[in-house]
């Protein structure tokens, strides 16, 4: 498993990283935690030591299961990632998200990352956070507070580094200015490719880490799903138009390269894919998710995969290929 760092301001992490977004349950149809707990001890076993997770996922039951697999584990072996800015227990002026049972709110007052902050230490059975980030940015708080609280948490030991996620070019440059900052992280994959011209080339200026999530889309870069495919009613890809059947179609046409390349390599094609991801400019990890034992070691592999000039340039075909998503909207 290769590593790189976590900024400049960071420490060094697995490329490969377990994304605990889906163990959380909320949004990919519940969970089962027994199951995910042995999917986050396989992804350690097999070399992943990065792990991210949040407060929000799950509200709190990711950190809860996070916490689980990594009891009895040295605490130095584990790079943990969490993060704030999104609550469902009080009222703030920003709406993030309304659901059935929970009402999201945005907030990143000083007040509130500290009290997020202690919690998520007691879920997660630790006394400091490894990379401690913004989960959203919230309008009624500047930058210049939000790297003020990070920086004194620093101070403090309770955090070792900070980044910043889902954040504008703008306020990015701002964060990088004002100094201190490690990551950010964005959706980022062979089918969104938005950041290219956006937050990755801040990333490599400033030399900050790029942590990609949804780097196999959510499953589409599986090269599993075509139009035939169902989803549960509390799968959050249900009714998603990036999962119409046209669009699941269309990308098993894209994808035709890379599964080819995929069978004479033997290897999955999420596996070509994060490869070829992590080779790309800025990139310095992916967060990948797992409900399983068997996902988690497959995820992992991609961490040690080397692809060769023609190969890249074969992923990289497929790449450009991509008519993007707002054909089909």
């Amino acid at each position: 498993m290769r590593k790189r760092s976590l900024g400049e301001h960071g420490m060094q992490a697995s490329v490969v990283a377990f994304g605990a977004w889906a163990i959380g349950g909320w949004k990919w149809g519940g969970t089962d935690a027994s199951v995910s707990v042995k999917a986050v001890q396989a992804s350690l076993d097999a070399g992943v030591d990065l792990i991210d997770t949040a407060a929000v996922y799950g509200f709190g039951l990711s950190e809860q299961i996070v916490g689980e697999a990594i009891k009895g584990r040295r605490r130095e072996d584990v790079v943990l990632a969490t993060k704030c800015g999104l609550r469902w227990d009080i009222e703030t002026p920003t709406l993030h998200n309304k659901g059935p049972e929970h009402v999201i709110y945005r907030t990143l007052d000083e007040a509130s990352i500290r009290w997020e902050l202690q919690q998520s230490l007691a879920r997660l059975g630790t006394d400091y956070i490894d990379l401690y980030q913004t989960h959203w940015p919230d309008p009624e708080t500047d930058m210049e507070a939000v790297v003020a609280t990070f920086e004194a948490l620093k101070k403090e030991g309770v955090i070792r580094a900070w980044g910043v996620c889902n954040e504008s070019s703008e306020q990015l440059q701002l964060a990088a200015q004002l100094g201190g900052i490690a990551t950010d992280q964005e959706r980022y994959s062979l089918l969104d490719r938005r950041q290219d011209d956006a937050n990755l080339p801040l990333c490599e200026e400033h030399d900050l880490g790029f942590l990609c999530y949804s780097p196999i889309a959510q499953g589409l870069l599986t090269g599993k799903m075509d139009g035939k495919r169902q989803f549960t009613a509390d799968d959050l890809r249900i009714g998603n138009p990036r999962f119409l059947p046209s669009v699941l179609d269309a990308v098993q046409a894209v994808l035709a390269p890379v599964k080819s390349l995929a069978r004479d390599r033997g290897v999955s094609t999420e596996q070509l894919v994060l490869a070829w991801t992590l080779s790309q400019p800025g990139v310095s990890h992916v967060l990948v998710g797992a409900r399983d034992v068997e996902q988690a070691s497959s995820n992992a592999v991609a961490g040690s995969l080397e692809l060769d000039a023609e190969e890249l340039n074969v992923i990289q075909q497929a790449a450009d290929a991509w008519p993007g998503f707002e054909r089909f909207e």
